[in-house]
């Protein structure tokens, strides 16, 4: 069997990352439309709300049924699929003529979402050869830019062309799908468990408990992110009586704090090993959200930075960590981990409401500092090293020094494109 690759494929997680952003983009523009949907069918902010918890439902909640399937059958047309529904989902949901219809369409769009993330980290983990918290990382901040910019991409076509201006999302998604599908060959010559098309279930010790107590992290960070990014806002006007807008620029200096976490945090971890920078995030935030109360309304927006930094930082980390607790389930992991989740943990933000209007808007952000600490009680029943992080280990330290990039280009003629595929394919 042939050594591990140490570094990151840059062709195929350039690919990934890319996919990953325009699948995200779709998520991201269904909050942006509401407003104008309420403008054009007069819904009620309970109607606009299903709308927001059909597209959270069908987009994280069931990707672990999409991970099981693709455990046992390789399903890489997925990832193109992604894009493609996600962005015909969103053009649909401004065409559609009732509710029902734009319903329809944003579950649409949600199962798009949902299909690529599993099969997506599933091979963002098989492109990064031995760095797979760093290569995780590349991966997700695609996602965060691409949630970013569904506001950013949609905004402007709905001011321009009314609700038919969703159409124009189809360009982008599409042309995505279309990149995706014709790198399908070189991506599906990473996987080294194929035999005819379906997965060869070798044996493998998979961490159950572990697992289950990590979800349960996520959950709990998740709470914490959702809780950030919905009263952030809020507090700025309600407790600071600061303006709307240096309360939107605080929430977007928490992103851009997020998104720099995320490429931070792989790297980290593979240096000094997943659970000590989860336990490192879980320690830092509640100070950092604190310091957030306590000051003015300029320094509060570098606490929401550095909160959202820290608290991001840790998202490829522990799909990462999920994977390696379930090496012959990725399909799964990756569902749970980057789906179910994070869905369970936005059902914290209605419960934060409630504490908000009982006790005010400090009360929810005393809650919120409050929860990375049940996170870290989870994170230390651990283990200090998933069996994977134990196997390469030593190899890591002897290349420590070497870049997280292939050295040298990719092998013209093979069968994939790569010598690197190749190398995949024999593991």
């Amino acid at each position: 069997m042939s050594a591990e690759p140490h570094g990151v494929d840059r062709r195929a997680m350039a690919v990934l990352s890319a996919g990953h952003m325009f699948t995200d983009i779709a998520q991201g523009s269904i909050p942006a439309l509401l407003p104008f949907l309420i403008s054009r069918d007069h819904l009620s902010y309970a109607a606009a709300s299903a709308l927001v918890l059909a597209a959270t439902i069908s987009s994280s909640v069931i990707q672990p049924l999409f991970g099981h399937v693709s455990d046992r059958v390789s399903l890489p047309w997925l990832m193109p699929l992604g894009p493609a529904l996600g962005g015909l989902g969103v053009a649909l949901a401004g065409l559609a003529p009732s509710y029902g219809l734009t319903f329809a369409a944003v579950v649409l769009s949600g199962l798009g979402v949902a299909a690529f993330h599993p099969e997506g980290s599933r091979f963002a983990n098989y492109v990064s050869g031995a760095r797979r918290a760093r290569g995780m990382s590349l991966f997700s901040v695609g996602g965060n830019v691409g949630f970013a910019l569904g506001p950013v991409l949609v905004t402007p076509l709905l001011l321009a062309f009314g609700l038919h201006g969703t159409v124009f999302v189809i360009i982008p998604t599409g042309l995505m799908a279309v990149v995706l599908l014709r790198e399908l060959p070189r991506l599906k010559g990473f996987r080294g468990d194929l035999v005819g098309g379906r997965v060869q279930r070798a044996e493998h010790d998979e961490a159950w408990g572990p697992f289950v107590r990590l979800a349960g992290v996520i959950a709990l960070r998740s709470f914490v992110y959702f809780g950030m990014v919905t009263f952030i806002p809020l507090y700025y006007v309600g407790v600071l009586h600061a303006g709307k807008a240096l309360g939107n620029t605080a929430l977007t200096a928490m992103l851009l704090g997020g998104a720099a976490g995320t490429l931070m945090g792989g790297p980290l971890a593979d240096r000094f090993g997943r659970r000590t920078v989860l336990v490192g995030s879980m320690c830092v935030t509640p100070p950092l959200i604190v310091g957030f109360l306590l000051s003015g309304p300029v320094l509060a927006i570098a606490f929401a930075a550095l909160a959202g930094m820290v608290t991001i930082a840790t998202f490829a980390v522990t799909i990462v960590m999920g994977q390696e607790y379930l090496p012959g389930r990725i399909g799964v992991a990756s569902g749970v981990t980057i789906g179910l989740s994070i869905g369970l943990g936005g059902i914290g933000a209605p419960l934060l409401g409630l504490i908000g209007d009982a006790h005010g808007l400090r009360a929810v952000f005393e809650s919120v500092a409050v929860l990375p600490l049940g996170a870290l009680v989870l994170t230390l029943t651990l283990p200090r090293r998933t069996a994977r992080e134990s196997v390469s280990a030593p190899t890591q330290a002897r290349t420590r020094g070497t870049s997280s990039w292939p050295a040298t280009p990719a092998v013209p003629g093979t069968s994939s494109g790569s010598g690197r595929a190749e190398t995949a394919r024999s593991r």
